[in-house]
This record gives structure tokens, C-alpha cells and sequence, in this order.
């Protein structure tokens, strides 16, 4: 594994003849911080990293961002800063072995030259818990100062006890502008970049290439370089054609095992809760155009059919899971048909979260009483035993009753609960079909109230024939 100081590349004599055939983004990288462009939130003035550089005070900490922000280059140029040795680890190819041949070389720097170590791991979300568990004791003792860098969120691919003694550092895509101003010394310095070919090119065609990266440095300037390395000879000036040409088909970024998979799905839910059909269709898109599973959206939408929409239209679920069936049985690209019509409807359709909620409001008393038993009168008799046990007694069949409804009921839940009053679980909006289902339920037990309460009055009052025997006023 080597180990190198941030700048040997250019440093080292030997070297120098070689760096000419590494690539733009390479030879373009910057060699201080003052070069560094981009991440002013974290480098600014009295920025946290940017305090901390400059008392040379760093902690180990995670770079999290995505490709081409710098975070390669940030690790060099903080270890080079501090004048601490630089070693490299690539997760994708570094063992508990490599891990432990870095260490014994920290800690002997450290014992015999007083001089610090700055490890880089790239990739750090590719170790695994056994690798990541060889450097946390090493990290803890400080022996070395750790920097991992990964594009994938900390929180779900760095173990606990390792994250837990690091800080994380989010870096963001780089702004249009920025890399725009990157390209433009590329295409001019005359050491590093493109200079020497004497190419030239519009701002606003740079402005063009930097906004179809999608914050992407690196492949900013591997695009450049494209661009000019297939210029005929005697050709000095870059075209919009060959900028289109080299852009193609811009790649979305959306990792499916990642956190912008859960970032555009989240999207693509509350958009369809907010009932906004425009961006509800939009991040659809996305996710399709992306490469996501069909049936993984056409199942989202049954769910959000069921938790969002519930019975307010119950023509949702119908609907969800018909287009789910829709896109099993045709598969893509004809699929994107049937997801589209249903991520309109359900995003059109009037909002409910009944089915969460009841569901939510009943686990509760359910965790809290348990196995409450049965009321008696909806206990099934099938033995002769049961009915002399009461099991059955006093239950009213309704389709035998006037309107098929028991005037006389009053509550199924066990007798723990049975005080509940209508609503106790039953969370239904006032919109849609629950709407027209919770006025009719109301109107049902308001009536049979008022005919027993009426029932009540004149069983209770004294007639005039009684009053009369009393010698007074009924």
C-alpha cells in the first residue's frame, strides 16, 4: 500500500515526466487550500473545519458528499497543512492485514519522528464491520488521525461504535459557477492544464459543461479534456456542438441500496400527500429514468392507497393495486403508463390517514390491557356447554331488526372498554367517502338515542290519572 505526502505527485523528479499523461482532474487538483474551490460552508471564516485546520487542531471525521467535491483532495491538503504524513487506504481493496501495516507505521512514525499520521480511507463505507472494529481502538488512542470518505450516508453504512468518534462533514455538490471557474483555468494554465493547445471557449458554453455535471468537478474536467482531445488539428475554438456531444445523456444519480434512493422516494410520497401532482410525477420520473424496480413504486403506491387516502376514496386501493398488477403482467416501458395514472389519482384524490391512525389509536390499548376477554354476547356457542355458560346470550342479530340496525347496541369492546364512546380508535376525516360514511353512522346512534331517551321519558313521567289520585298538578 503506498504512502505518500499530499503534493509528491508534482514533488518528486522522478515523478514529474509522468504526471503529464495523468488525467486533467488530476494534474488540475489544488495544491493548497487557498486553491481548494467550493464547500465555503465548512471552510468559510470561522467555519468548524476551517477553526479547526488553522489551530491544526483536527479531529477524525468523515467527508460525506457526493463524487467530485473534493474530498480526496480536502484530506491531502489538511494533511499537508499540518504537516502530518498522508497514508491511503482504498476499502475496496485494504484488509485487517493493510489496516495493521498502517498502524505499525503510525505508531512507530509517531515514537521515533514526534511526527503525526493522517489516515485516508476511500470509500470507508465499504469496510466491513470486522475492518471498521481494527481501526476504532487505533482512532480512540490516536494513534492516527482518521478521515474516511464516502458518498453513502454515515449513519447507515458506519458502524455505531466508529461513528460515534468521528465527526461527519457534509460536502455538497459544487455550485455552477465554481466549476466553471475551474474549467476556465484548467483550459489556461499552461503548467497543469490545457494551456499549451491555445483552445479557447465561451463563458457561456463552460457555464453550459459546468451545469450538466451535477456538481461534479472531476467529471467536469474529464469532460474538458474530451472535448479537446477529439479537436481536429488547426481547430482552436470549442463549439456548442461538441459541448452537447460530450454531455450526451446527463447519468442521474439515485444509488437504490443509497441515501438518495430514500431522499427521492420520500419526495415522491409527500409530494403525493401534499397533493401536488406535478412534483408527485416528477419524482416518479426520476426514480423510473433512474433505474429503480417498477414493481418497488407500484408497491409504495398500494401502501400510500391504504396510509394516505384510506376509505376518504376507496376506489384508491382498487386502483393502486390494479396498477401494480398492471405493471407485474407488462413490465417497463410501457409499465410507466399505469404508475402515472395512479400516482395522479392518489395525489388528486381527498386525504386520510384513518387506516394508520385507528390502527395506531387500538395497538395501544392493546399493548396496554393485553388479551382482554370477550364480551359473552359475541361469543360463539357451539357446544351446549357454551350456551349453558352464557356464551351468546343477549346478541341481537341485526338483518332480523327494523333497517338492519340494533337500536339497543352499545359496544363490541371488551368491558375494560366498553365506555368508549364512538371515536375512541376510529380516526375518519371529514372529507370524501368517510365524510358521508361518519354522518350516517352519527345520524344512526343520534336517533336511537332520541327514540330511547323519548322511550325513557314516558315510561318515567307521571300521568294525570296518577297526579289526579295524588291530589296535585300532573
Amino acid at each position: 500500500m503506498v504512502s505518500a505526502r499530499s503534493g509528491e505527485l508534482f514533488d518528486d523528479p522522478a515523478r514529474a515526466s509522468d504526471a503529464r499523461f495523468a488525467p486533467l482532474a488530476e494534474r488540475m487538483r489544488p495544491r493548497t487550500l487557498e486553491e481548494f474551490v467550493g464547500q465555503r460552508h465548512l471552510l468559510g471564516p470561522g467555519r468548524p473545519l476551517a477553526r479547526a485546520i488553522a489551530a491544526d487542531r483536527l479531529p477524525s471525521m468523515v467527508l460525506w458528499g457526493p463524487p467530485g467535491t473534493g474530498k480526496t483532495t480536502l484530506a491531502r491538503l489538511m494533511a499537508s497543512r499540518s504537516g502530518a504524513a498522508f497514508e491511503t487506504l482504498s476499502a475496496v481493496s485494504a484488509g485487517v492485514k493493510e489496516i495493521r501495516e498502517v498502524i505499525e507505521r503510525a505508531q512507530a512514525r509517531r515514537r521515533l519522528e514526534d511526527r503525526s499520521t493522517l489516515l485516508f480511507v476511500d470509500e470507508i463505507h465499504r469496510f466491513n464491520k470486522l475492518q471498521q472494529d481494527a481501526l476504532l481502538p487505533h482512532v480512540e488512542a490516536g494513534v492516527c488521525r482518521l478521515v474516511g470518505a464516502t458518498t453513502e450516508n454515515p449513519s447507515f453504512e458506519v458502524n455505531a461504535a466508529l461513528l460515534s468518534r468521528l465527526r461527519v462533514f457534509a460536502l455538497q455538490g459544487l455550485a455552477i459557477d465554481d466549476i466553471a471557474d475551474l474549467l476556465t483555468r484548467a483550459l489556461h494554465d499552461r503548467e497543469r492544464g490545457l494551456g499549451e493547445r491555445g483552445i479557447t471557449a465561451a463563458p457561456e458554453l463552460l457555464r453550459a459543461l459546468a451545469s450538466g455535471v451535477a456538481g461534479d468537478a472531476r467529471r467536469a474536467l474529464g469532460e474538458l479534456e474530451s472535448v479537446v482531445d477529439m479537436m481536429e488539428d488547426g481547430v482552436q475554438e470549442i463549439t456548442a456542438e461538441r459541448i452537447a456531444a460530450a454531455l450526451g445523456r446527463r447519468p442521474l444519480r439515485y444509488d437504490k441500496a443509497g441515501e438518495e434512493h430514500y431522499n427521492v422516494v420520500s419526495a415522491f410520497i409527500k409530494s403525493m400527500r401534499a397533493s401536488d401532482p406535478d412534483a408527485a410525477v416528477y419524482w416518479l420520473v426520476r426514480m423510473v429514468e433512474a433505474g429503480e424496480d417498477p414493481m418497488f413504486i407500484a408497491r409504495r403506491l398500494v401502501i400510500f392507497a391504504a396510509e394516505d387516502v384510506s376509505n376518504a376514496d376507496p376506489q384508491a386501493l382498487v386502483l393502486a393495486q390494479a396498477a401494480a398488477s398492471a405493471t407485474h403482467l407488462i413490465g417497463l416501458p410501457e409499465a410507466v403508463l399505469p404508475l402515472t395514472q395512479a400516482t395522479l389519482y392518489l395525489a388528486l384524490a381527498p386525504k386520510s390517514n384513518s387506516a394508520l391512525a385507528s390502527y395506531a389509536a387500538a395497538r395501544k390499548d392493546v399493548q396496554r390491557w393485553g388479551a382482554l376477554p370477550v364480551p359473552l354476547a359475541i361469543r360463539n356457542a357451539v357446544t351446549r356447554m357454551m350456551k349453558e355458560a352464557g356464551y351468546g346470550t343477549g346478541y341481537r342479530y341485526p338483518h332480523d331488526l327494523e333497517g338492519g340496525v340494533d337500536r339497543d347496541h352499545t359496544s363490541y369492546l371488551p368491558e375494560r372498554l366498553a365506555e368508549a364512546t364512538l371515536g375512541r380508535y376510529v380516526r375518519l376525516a371529514a372529507v370524501g367517502w368517510e365524510a358521508e360514511a361518519l354522518r350516517a353512522l352519527r345520524s344512526r346512534r343520534s336517533s336511537s338515542a332520541s327514540e330511547a331517551g323519548a322511550a325513557e321519558a314516558a315510561t318515567s313521567s307521571p300521568s294525570v290519572a296518577d297526579a289526579a289520585e295524588r291530589g296535585g298538578e300532573p
